[in-house]
């Protein structure tokens, strides 16, 4: 039965063909190869992975008849697909009827000739009609690099991961990655320092950084001017996409419809495409679920709110940069007072400064007051673990650093558990976190000193006493 498989797919085109119109069944059914027949299972090879889907999406009821005619009720279908030699082989998912693909890394010339896009003659809607690939202008701003990109617990992952992608795009399994949090974390930064760095490492890949609403405008322009194919075919010779804000696109169709084959044709061909949103994939909302869908194949990468020690570290960059002389002092107060966005922190910095500079004065905690009065919505204080250890340090007249040692001193040893205490119940930090904070302990070690002040809280008057006053100095 198995030397048969040729001649069961012939029966079953010649039931497709009378049941589909001629230019269907010559561009979707024409380009099958039938490569096996094993039990009741038949291996079809297939151009691409768009094929592929577009054949379960459309055609996938008349597969079924066909096949349980000729092979009977238990008859199933696994696809090959053709993928150009620099793309990694990719698992199909299964239809109703359809197992998993078998998907092998085979390489056809034909293939491959037909699906190479030349770049001369293709319209680029940010130079001229007929640029090289080569001469492509990225659209990055030089500002935006990985080195001044502050790396902290609150966007470690997106960071790392940007990285490996810098160094080796579109091979990785981070294809492709999307960037996701709230406005003014750094995606943008993050993204553009990603497109720079592979710009260095791979001078021979065209990137490219777009808004998404920039891209909306240019589809609208090009289907006005009836160009829509070039617009198409620019977009598709890109080695790393850089589709900013896409949540943009939402409930637009026909661009979603466009920026959909543009994704197909990347990915397929090992191409990366990196996407910053503000909010997770899952939570966008009037997004075709085929694009979602995919946005979930590669990485998604969260930034999150700067922790303390980030603001910080963002602060003193800011100044150093731009020459400002600011005190510690000063910059714990910014730190402190401004929590949620990073760019409110680096505009307090840059108005701290003007004001210094017009009025002649000193930047000092007052003038830091006043900035942040004028220009940032009141917050609370965070509360940050290192905060917590200055507190409780002060607390019992003993400097902070005692807590990073080994000593076994009674005092140091309550004095560190305390501040792993309020820490575990102030903070969002993680146990992990707190420990490698608090003397390079590990997440056990805080469990522990946590049980330990929660018992002599209970049972010691004093103890419990000593605790609120530091709580109230905390929350000042």
């Amino acid at each position: 039965m198995d030397s048969n498989h040729i001649h069961i797919w012939h029966n079953c085109l010649a039931v497709i063909k009378d049941n589909v119109p001629p230019v269907s069944f010559k561009t979707w059914f024409e380009p099958i190869v039938p490569i096996n027949l094993e039990g009741n299972v038949l291996t079809l090879q297939v151009p691409s992975h768009f094929f592929y889907e577009y054949l379960e999406e459309q055609y996938i009821d008349i597969l079924r008849k066909t096949l349980k005619r000729e092979i009977g009720p238990k008859a199933k279908l696994e696809y090959s697909v053709l993928i150009d030699n620099t793309s990694a082989a990719k698992q199909m998912k299964p239809a109703t009827v359809v197992m998993p693909a078998n998907v092998n890394n085979n390489t056809s010339n034909k293939y491959n000739s037909n699906t190479k896009k030349e770049s001369e003659g293709i319209a680029n809607p940010f130079v001229i009609p007929g640029i090289q690939k080569i001469q492509i202008d990225s659209q990055l701003n030089p500002e935006y690099t990985l080195d001044n990109f502050v790396e902290g617990d609150c966007n470690r992952l997106a960071r790392s991961a940007g990285a490996a992608v810098a160094e080796n795009p579109g091979g990785t399994a981070f294809n492709p990655l999307v960037l996701y949090g709230d406005s003014g974390l750094g995606k943008t930064h993050l993204a553009q320092a990603i497109g720079l760095d592979a710009k260095q490492k791979n001078k021979e890949k065209s990137i490219l950084y777009v808004s998404a609403n920039k891209f909306q405008t240019q589809f609208t322009e090009a289907i006005r001017n009836n160009n829509k194919n070039d617009f198409l075919h620019f977009y598709q010779m890109i080695d790393v996409l850089i589709i900013d804000d896409i949540q943009e696109l939402a409930g637009k169709e026909k661009t979603q419809n466009t920026f959909f084959h543009i994704f197909n044709h990347l990915h397929q061909t090992g191409k990366q495409l990196i996407i910053t949103s503000d909010k997770p994939p899952v939570e966008l909302k009037g997004m075709e679920n085929r694009l979602l869908s995919r946005f979930k194949w590669g990485l998604s990468a969260d930034l999150q709110n700067p922790d303390y020690d980030t603001r910080i570290h963002i602060l003193k960059q800011k100044a150093y940069k731009d020459g400002i002389s600011i005190t510690d002092e000063v910059v714990e107060f910014l730190a402190t007072h401004i929590v949620n966005n990073v760019r409110e922190l680096e505009g307090a910095l840059i108005s701290l400064l003007a004001q210094s500079t017009l009025n002649k004065r000193e930047i000092n905690i007052e003038l830091a007051a006043e900035i942040i009065n004028k220009l940032v919505k009141p917050v609370s204080r965070e509360i940050s673990v290192s905060y917590i250890q200055k507190v409780v340090c002060e607390h019992f007249n003993l400097p902070v650093e005692v807590l990073q040692q080994k000593s076994r001193k009674r005092e140091i040893v309550q004095a560190r558990q305390i501040a792993m205490y309020f820490s575990k119940n102030l903070t969002k930090a993680s146990l992990s976190s707190i420990g490698s904070q608090i003397g390079k302990k590990d997440h056990a070690t805080v469990l522990h000193a946590c049980k330990t002040v929660k018992n002599l809280k209970e049972t010691n008057n004093d103890f419990r006493a000593q605790l609120n006053e530091i709580d109230k100095k905390l929350k000042v």
